[in-house]
């Protein structure tokens, strides 16, 4: 059993977090914090009632040391890089499921998240939260970083590709689509009822910040430099990411070569799923799971290749994997607390 604490338990992440803790077997929360508000969960969110005693506190960071084993920072961007040395320093892990220790270059993540890092050291000794990539090296790491929902969705989609065919990539077009709820929980104008009801937008045309996160792990995986072309929407509904990934090829492969390549890669995966073909992921299969759905398709002369990846971006986007990651820091069962 493992003593665990939260900040941010007042957001979106926060809460999915809390929840898959509270059922968790090997786990007791013992700390939930927010910056933003203060008092019983239960008047925060007035549907935990009967589930949970906890107050949520003003952060201490005296307090969360003396607590917890492990620490959740589901923050805003800038937030955690502030608190994780602090926690690291008294043996606590720290789980960073804001984007402040994705990046291992300062000044890329100066030029994306228009901030100083203020932590350079442990920037560069992160591991990154992916499992189904990087599980041996999250056993051993006492910082991780969760991925962010949309590169999750994307890297996972285009793995097993660019691990196989890199070389065999012209071009890669990522068509995201996200519920309002990857956001975050604010006030913003953008995002009232009245504005999202209704209406299907574009937002951040090839300037979103998960580019450069999306283009540093995919270029690992295939061992050559690969840049996407993204483009983020926002949907009219609470939560769920649906992307359409087209990928340009230079020579010809045949769907079934690449579909049988898919089932190789994660044949071994509790959480990813390789559609039949021509199945394509929904959203209603994934949301409020810890699942990724592939789907492939391919244009009759071979040489487009489209991908449908789709996660629930407070399970597999943030919270859900960062209870997976917990699990494998700990040497508790994967999926535990996930199914």
């Amino acid at each position: 059993m493992i003593k665990v604490g939260i900040l941010g338990v007042s957001g979106y992440s926060g809460l999915i977090l809390f929840e898959l803790l509270l059922k968790h077997k090997d786990v007791r929360v013992t700390y939930i914090a927010a910056n933003n508000t203060t008092g019983k969960i239960t008047d925060i969110w007035p549907h935990l009632l009967g589930q949970t005693n906890l107050f949520c506190e003003r952060f201490d960071i005296k307090k969360a040391i003396t607590l917890c084993d492990v620490f959740f920072l589901a923050v805003p961007h800038t937030t955690a890089m502030k608190i994780a040395p602090e926690l690291l320093k008294e043996n606590i892990k720290v789980i960073d499921i804001s984007g402040d220790y994705r990046l291992k270059n300062a000044s890329v993540y100066k030029k994306w998240y228009h901030a100083t890092h203020t932590d350079i050291k442990n920037l560069k000794k992160a591991v990154y939260g992916l499992p189904e990539l990087y599980r041996e090296k999250i056993k051993k790491a006492v910082l991780l970083s969760n991925p962010g929902c949309y590169p999750t969705a994307a890297l996972l989609g285009l793995a097993p590709l660019t691990a196989l065919y890199g070389k065999k990539i012209s071009s890669i077009i990522i068509d995201a689509k996200s519920g309002v709820s990857g956001a975050g929980r604010k006030a913003d104008l953008a995002l009232h009822f009245s504005e999202v009801n209704e209406n299907f937008k574009a937002y951040k045309v090839l300037n979103h910040q998960h580019v450069p996160e999306i283009e540093l792990y995919l270029s690992k995986i295939s061992q050559q430099k690969i840049s996407v072309d993204f483009v983020p929407h926002l949907l009219p509904i609470h939560r769920g990411i649906l992307e359409t990934i087209y990928v340009a090829l230079t020579d010809k492969i045949s769907l079934n070569q690449i579909h049988q390549t898919y089932k190789r890669f994660y044949k071994t995966e509790k959480f990813i799923r390789v559609l039949d073909m021509p199945k394509q992921p929904e959203l209603k299969n994934v949301c409020k799971t810890n699942y990724c759905d592939i789907g492939l398709a391919m244009r009759k002369d071979q040489k487009l290749l489209v991908i449908t990846s789709a996660i629930d971006n407070l399970v597999k986007g943030a919270a859900g994997q960062a209870v997976q990651n917990m699990n494998l820091m700990s040497g508790f069962k994967e999926t535990e607390g996930l199914l």
